[in-house]
């Protein structure tokens, strides 16, 4: 199954809630087991809050082996691919260490508690 970014998120892969649409689309083929291929042509910036909600937050029940053998990334130029990186490796953290996960809910709630 093919997801074309630039019809969902534009030039700017940069935004959560275009992550969390590309998410929406491809969390129940995944966990189906059904590869998915997601096209980056046409997008040319790209941020970690699009990629922690259309990447990092699959791995809450998707193994990174299932992750890897499932999901493809194709035309994602060099920063689209350091950032996702970076993304994937927080999240694997977050995902598998009960006591980093707490570490971040804590400072995250804590932040957001000063607005």
């Amino acid at each position: 199954m093919l997801y074309r970014i630039y019809e969902i998120a534009g030039e700017y892969a940069i935004a959560a809630d275009s992550g969390q649409k590309v998410y929406d689309l491809i969390h129940p083929a995944l966990i189906a087991e059904t590869p998915i291929e997601l096209d980056f042509a046409g997008v040319k910036i790209f941020a970690s809050p699009f990629f922690n909600n259309a990447v990092g937050q699959l791995l809450k029940d998707i193994s990174v082996e299932n992750l890897n053998c499932l999901l493809s990334f194709t035309n994602l130029n060099t920063n689209g691919q350091t950032v996702l990186r970076q993304v994937i490796t927080s999240a694997k953290r977050y995902y598998t260490d009960p006591q980093y996960q707490r570490a971040v809910d804590t400072v995250l709630e804590e932040y957001a508690s000063s607005f």
